[in-house]
This record gives structure tokens, sequence and C-alpha cells, in this order.
């Protein structure tokens, strides 16, 4: 009697609890669903016209957050181009001069797209924001594979050759579409002028402009990046035109942080890469990307050819090196410092710039560093020989390292071998040297990231007699010195002859 009675109850007590349980369980997924409710509202779904950000399995390019800060550098001074420049002055010539701004497509909602004009260079450096490039739509080899997998594979191969919309931007609400450009923008604003393959000037001849909406991506990249065409990318001449001119690109449009690099080219990977490595925040190929890619912010670099490192070599314009402390002090149109400050960009690149070898280079005697030509293999085409432009220069290199070992003051000769050093140690070299001597070739462009008190000597060759590194010296207001030969056989004694008397000057 009493089980059935304990029995009873507990059935009572089971059934008010379910009720309970219930309220609960219903309870707890109405807060769960109120709590998903107020955090949609902050965070609304993406628009279509602006998808996310997505990691790519080709490309990855870093986040915003480590994009690399610009350095500290001495040298550095405003890059506010003035209107009231004359044209053809020295601070034109080295990229200040891209003053006249043309709103191609002005800002508002949407994308934009403007130039930045020199008439002294006779280039533009374009940028727009919500850009697309498809690589389905640019003809040309992959790019970035080692030099070892393309051997003979030509160089028409490598450079792009752009279908229409191979470049998008997108346009405001009212619609506009079709080609970005008016008929005679390219010629006004990005002239050929006598660069058979201008492919910057094809680029934006193939772009159209898109409605918003209907620039389909397969990634967004968020930071601000250089679309870059190298021509003869292993050639360090050359490279360092391409170095500056994407440096100037960036001061010009005033990108706060070191951009990204997209080559918009098929070359194969070289050894210079690693510098734009170092330069820049990132470095990837166009052809990398397996489908469209959209920039928010794309800068065109101008090709190195449109550069004053370039121009110097057919166009006759008075420009010396000076010091930013003296130009702060006193603007000069005809004098410069920005060859200095781009050389200071580079050796800050690869933390060189407050090691202390400036203050400590003659410490333990005079390095005299005579940069060697020797043989690598420099691109699909090239036989890994190089041209020789001193035909002793072993006998030269000899007689010069037995001289300065049996003078009174220590004098260091540095065997310059470049091709065989990695680009920290070239540049370690060139700033630890007192007097800097070689035949004329690619590696005495080093020159650029020199200190003012180095000394130059070049042996020329009578069939390579050019003003490269004449014009560098004096835009560096470094002192030069030249032996120009009959042929390419150099006198030992008339070498040491000459550089005994630049010694002479360094109290040795």
């Amino acid at each position: 009697m009493m089980a059935g009675r304990t029995t009873h109850s507990h059935g009572q007590r089971l059934r008010r609890l379910i009720p309970c349980v219930l309220f609960i369980v219903f309870a707890v997924h109405a807060v769960s669903f109120a709590l998903y409710l107020l955090l949609q509202s902050h965070h609304p779904p993406p628009n279509p016209a602006e998808p996310e950000p997505q990691t790519h399995e080709s490309v990855r390019l870093r986040a915003p957050s480590s994009q690399k800060p610009w350095p500290r550098l001495p040298s550095l001074l405003p890059w506010t181009a003035d209107p009231s420049l004359p044209p053809r002055s020295c601070e034109a010539y080295f990229g200040n001069g891209f003053s006249r701004r043309v709103d191609v497509l002005p800002e508002g909602r949407g994308g934009w797209f403007r130039c930045h004009h020199s008439e002294t260079l006779g280039s533009s450096i374009c940028e727009g924001a919500r850009v697309r490039l498809d690589p389905a739509l640019i003809a040309m080899s992959r790019g970035g594979e080692p030099i070892g997998q393309v051997m003979g594979r030509a160089e028409e191969e490598e450079l792009p050759r752009y279908e229409p919309g191979a470049l998008e931007v997108e346009g405001v609400a009212a619609g506009r579409t079709g080609p970005l450009l008016e008929p005679g923008f390219l010629d006004a604003y990005v002239p050929a002028d006598g660069i058979g393959m201008h492919t910057m000037r094809a680029l934006l001849d193939s772009a159209r402009v898109v409605p918003p909406g209907e620039l389909h991506c397969s990634q967004w990249v968020e930071e601000p990046t250089l679309l870059v065409t190298r021509f003869e990318y292993a050639n360090l001449f050359h490279t360092i035109t391409d170095w500056y001119s994407a440096y100037v690109s960036s001061r010009v449009t005033n990108l706060p942080d070191r951009p990204n690099v997209v080559f918009v080219d098929g070359h194969c990977k070289a050894p210079l890469e690693q510098t734009w490595e170092a330069l820049f925040s990132n470095v990837a190929y166009v052809k990398n990307f397996s489908g469209p890619v959209c920039f928010r912010h794309a800068v065109l670099s101008p090709l190195g050819y449109e550069t004053a490192l370039f121009k110097g070599l057919s166009e006759s314009f008075s420009c010396e090196g000076a010091s930013a402390r003296s130009l702060r002090e006193k603007p000069d149109p005809q004098k410069t410092a920005r060859l200095s400050e781009f050389g200071e960009m580079i050796i800050a690149s690869f933390g060189l710039l407050d090691d202390g070898i400036v203050s400590s280079k003659t410490s333990d005697g005079l390095n005299v560093l005579f940069v060697r030509r020797e043989d690598y293999l420099a691109h699909p085409r090239h036989s890994g020989k190089v041209e020789s432009r001193l035909s002793n220069e072993q006998e030269v290199f000899d007689a010069v390292d037995s001289w300065a070992k049996g003078q009174k003051c220590k004098i260091n000769v540095v065997n310059g071998l470049f091709a065989h050093m990695s680009m920290k140690e070239q540049l370690r070299a060139i700033l630890e040297a007192s007097v800097v001597i070689g035949a004329h070739g690619a590696g005495m462009t080093h020159l650029v990231s020199a200190t003012r008190d180095t000394k130059v000597l070049e042996i020329i060759s009578s069939l390579y007699r050019r003003p490269h590194f004449a014009l560098i010296s004096h835009w560096k207001a470094l002192e030069y010195h030249a032996i120009n030969l009959p042929g390419s056989y150099a006198s030992s004694a008339d070498v040491i002859s000459e550089l005994r008397n630049i010694l002479k000057g360094l109290g040795c």
C-alpha cells in the first residue's frame, strides 16, 4: 500500500517538472536567436559588388598590417610636385615633375582612375581604385620559373600581349561603360617615344570601364599594388631603372607604406628578384593568379626606359648632385639629392643604413673595390659567357693588388666578384669602398648606393664608350676619373698611376 502511494507521488512530480524543462529549453533558444539577429545587424552580408577577400592557393599577399613601412632616409626631400617647376629641370627629370593630374574617372561611388603626367619625361604614372586584371586575357609565359626549366624560351613569349578588357576599372553610378581612355589620350600622356613595345601603353589601351556590380573577381588585394613590366630584367643597370621608376611611382602617389609588386611579364626568376622583395612588401607574377584579381588601389609604374637614369644616355640636361641638407636650405632646380635618396632606400632595405659601415669604413685601411666581370647565366637566351670589356682584367687586378701590398698606408684591394655574391654582400662592399675601380659594366651601377666620399675610376674600352657611370657619379657628386682605352687592353702601369693620384687625395 505504501509502495503504491510513493509511485503515484513520483509520477505527479514528474508531470509538474516537464513543463518547467520545456520552458527553460524554449527560453535558451529564444535568447540564442536574439543574439544571432543582433550580431547580424552589426555584420551585414557582403555586397555582391564588393566581394570579401579570399585566400588564393597560387599567390598569397601579406595582410595590410604586415606592409613594410618606409625607412627613414637621410636624403629624403618632400615629393610634392610643383606645377611651376620649369620643365627639363633637374628635379623634374628625377621624378618630382609628375605635376599634371588628369582625372579619367573622378572619385565617387565605385572606382576612380587618374594619371600624373610629366612633360619632362614624356610619361605618366597612372593609378586607380577597384581595378581588375585578368590573366586569361594576357598572352605570355607564366613567369617566375627557375631558369633551368625555360632555357631557349624566346623573349617574345615573356612579354605581355593584351586582349580588350585585360584591365577593367569600375565606373561611377552614372553608367559610363566601354573603353577607359578617350581617343588621343595615349598619344598625349603615354607616348611610345621610340619604345618599340610599350607594354604599359598597351595595357592602358586594353582597359575598359564596367558599371558597379560587374567587377567579378576571384581574389581581392587590399594593399596598394604596383603593376610593373620589366624588359632587361637580369641586367643590373636596367633593373635599377625599374626599381627607381617603381620607387618614384610609390612616392608620387603618396603611398603610406611600401606597396606590393605584381610583375605583368613572364620572365623567369632571376637573382635580382631578391632586391625587389627587399625593396617592396611582396612580389608576385600576374600569371600565377588562377583567375581575375582585383585591387583596391593599383598603380601602373612607367617603364625603366622613362627615367632620368636612361634618358641621360640620349638627352642632355643640366643636373648635378648635392646634399639634401644644402637643398633644404637653398633649393636649386639644377641640383638633386634624389639618387642619393634612392641609394639609401636600397641599402636600408637590406638593413645596412644604420649599422656603422660608413663611420668605420677607413678604420682598417682604405678599401679599393675592383668590380670584376665574370661568367654567369643571365636569362634563357644567354650562353653564360659575358662579353669582355677589359681583355687583360686579371692581369690588371693582380698588378694593382701586388702594388697595394707594397705601400706604406694600408690598402685593401677587394676582389669584386659580384656574380657570386649576394646583393647584401655587394652593397656592403660598395659602402666600405674608398675607391671603386672597374671596366665599364653593369656592376658599376651600384654607385647609386655609394657614399659621397667614394672615388670612382672607370676603365673604358673604345667599344663601350657610354656615359652611364660618369652620369651617375655626377648626379651623386662622386669624384670621377676615367681611363679611355684605344681598344680593350689596359696598361697596368697607367691604371696604377691613376689610382696612386686618387689615393693621394685620401691622404695615402
